[in-house]
């Protein structure tokens, strides 16, 4: 049923606009184009910039490409919002261009945000002083996938998505994802969410997503808008840009703000002391980065968002000023780099030996590329990680998410299901399975948990303080300095994300390889989706300590730039939208 009422509502808001399969391609001349599935930022403020399509041409082509495959032909299920305005506010932002008022990289470029991240307005009138979109609030919501919060407003945009006004960029709609950031239960399928219904992978039929930036990591991956943004409490940005044969950014906790409501939190940390307009999980380790489909492009997006916010604390601990990331990207930044591999937690027997054998190939090329490969090079806290890590951090995301949540939702500006605490969130499920809890998607035990929890005491903040400790100082930091190391490289793994999520430190994922065609799909936990199977990817990642985003996107672009992988293989033809400009 729920599926039903979204395909019905996206369906008929591009039918009253105006958006057919037949027309919704823009009307500019037959020229070199660029290819909307691999476009760059570069690539479409050339044309943009020679007049080539308009950023009304480009909302319309992506609109387009979303309309074929979202709900239609393989039912992807990555989009859940398109922007009701999107066509208004690239008009305006056309007219800038015009009136040479361009504001930067971003201007008129189409992106995608994940619908944990708060939207409260899009477009009015341009002040006639000013070159900044004042806003008035119109009806995108921000529900984490849940019916609950359909139709729910917080107080204010989200820090980062003033800051992508500010920048010019359009916001083409709200992505699907693991319904609540894959935290109301980790039995469900992840890029499931009762509203989106179950999104999967472009590169195999029913393929699996990963979560849970899920919707924003496949609409990436095909073409179905610019960039995208995510949010990472554990992994939620790296294991679908992994998945999925992209970039993802997990920004160290601070460098970008998950705030922007009206009332403050109260909590332990300063970290805490957020105004939350994104549906929190852990205010220790919520993060918003980017989902590109190139490390360049993730530069230049991360750019865009980072930078302090009076009203997230954690932003006020960052290095100022923040470089230009853009300006690391060299493609012999490997050269002389010390490159240690933490075999110990991060690949073990539960390694897929694909994985491992184009990991082991990895760092010979970066060796040949000048880099000096430490292997191994594992934690000192590696054995008390595998003791007691990660039962700490699932500890202290369930009290931080009764505490965190309790707060977004007491401080929302409407909330027509009239959920305002975690218990009124669990009833609501409760009273409403036809709409939260289809077959095979009826658990919420890690909400239940959650709810049983009772704040911090002085035990719980030990633990929160040996949790960070392990996976930061006597983890990550440790190792770096016992082997003079520049950063930590490994294929993508969930204890590895679990390290630096417990940190809070930074990791960029690029992609490493496919899984060969003579695989046998194997369907995930028992669940509707299959991984692994014939040509799914699977990424590497490079980590290291906090605020060390400029060292590791230099080195990821050279790696990137060397290998090229992105580009090996593309996703299953029926997945691959047709519209361009």
């Amino acid at each position: 049923m729920q599926a039903r009422l979204k395909e019905w509502f996206l369906s008929n808001w591009l039918y009253r606009n105006g958006y057919t399969s037949t027309n919704i391609s823009s009307t500019v001349p037959a020229r070199e184009l660029p290819d909307l599935y691999e476009a760059t930022v570069a690539e479409l403020q050339d044309g943009l910039d020679s007049n080539r399509f308009s950023s009304v041409d480009l909302v319309k082509a992506y609109i387009g490409r979303i309309e074929e495959v979202n709900l239609k032909g393989p039912a992807l299920r990555a989009v859940l919002e398109i922007n009701p305005v999107a066509v208004e506010q690239a008009s305006q932002l056309d007219k800038e261009r015009r009136s040479n008022r361009k504001r930067g990289p971003l201007h008129g470029i189409p992106l995608l945000l994940k619908i944990r991240i708060g939207l409260t307005v899009t477009l009015s009138p341009a002040d006639e002083a000013s070159v900044r979109l004042k806003s008035h609030a119109v009806g995108m919501s921000t529900t984490a996938g849940s019916f609950a919060l359909q139709d729910s407003i917080p107080p204010k945009d989200a820090g980062v998505v003033t800051k992508l006004r500010e920048a010019g960029a359009v916001i083409l709609g709200k992505a699907n994802l693991s319904e609540f950031g894959q935290f109301r239960s980790h039995k469900l399928t992840g890029g499931w969410s009762a509203l989106g219904g179950q999104g999967t992978n472009a590169y195999y039929p029913n393929g699996d997503t990963c979560g849970s930036s899920s919707g924003s990591a496949v609409a990436v991956s095909i073409g179905l808008c610019a960039l995208a943004l995510g949010t990472d409490t554990t992994g939620s940005i790296t294991f679908p840009a992994s998945r999925n044969n992209i970039v993802g950014i997990k920004p160290t906790v601070g460098l970008t703000s998950r705030a922007g409501g009206s009332l403050t939190l109260d909590s332990i940390l300063v970290f805490a002391h957020i105004k939350i307009p994104v549906v929190p999980i852990s205010s220790h380790q919520d993060t918003v980065g980017p989902l590109t489909r190139s490390v360049t492009d993730a530069a230049i997006l991360l750019s865009a968002i980072a930078g302090p916010d009076p009203n997230d604390n954690a932003t006020s601990s960052q290095p100022f000023p923040l470089p230009k990331y853009i300006d690391a990207l060299d493609p012999n930044s490997l050269a002389g780099k010390r490159i240690g591999v933490p075999r110990k937690v991060f690949i073990d027997s539960e390694t897929h030996p694909v994985i491992i054998a184009a990991f082991e190939d990895s760092l010979e090329i970066m060796r040949k590329m000048g880099a000096i490969i430490v292997d191994p090079a594992d934690l000192p806290s590696a054995d008390d990680l595998i003791k007691n890590g990660w039962m700490d951090e699932e500890l202290i995301c369930l009290v931080d998410f009764k505490i965190d949540i309790n707060k977004y939702l007491s401080e929302l500006k409407e909330s027509p299901s009239g959920v305002r605490t975690l218990e009124d969130l669990i009833k609501f499920i409760e009273g409403h399975p036809d709409l939260e809890q289809p077959r095979g998607y009826e658990d919420q035990s890690v909400f239940l948990e959650s709810n049983n929890t009772a704040g911090y005491n002085a035990e719980l903040l030990e633990i929160l303080e040996r949790k960070t400790r392990l996976s930061g100082e006597q983890g990550i930091d440790a190792v770096l300095s016992k082997y003079n190391l520049d950063a930590l490289v490994a294929p993508h793994s969930t204890f590895q994300a679990a390290v630096s999520a417990n940190a809070g430190y930074p990791m960029i994922q690029v992609p490493l390889g496919f899984f060969p065609d003579d695989t046998l799909p194997a369907a995930l936990d028992d669940g509707p989706t299959f991984y692994p199977a014939p040509g799914t990817p699977f990424g590497i990642s490079f980590f290291a300590s906090a605020w060390s985003e400029y060292q590791l996107l230099g080195m990821a672009y050279a790696f990137e730039q060397k290998t090229q992988t992105r580009l090996k293989r593309r996703a299953y033809t029926k997945a691959i939208p047709s519209t361009q400009l």
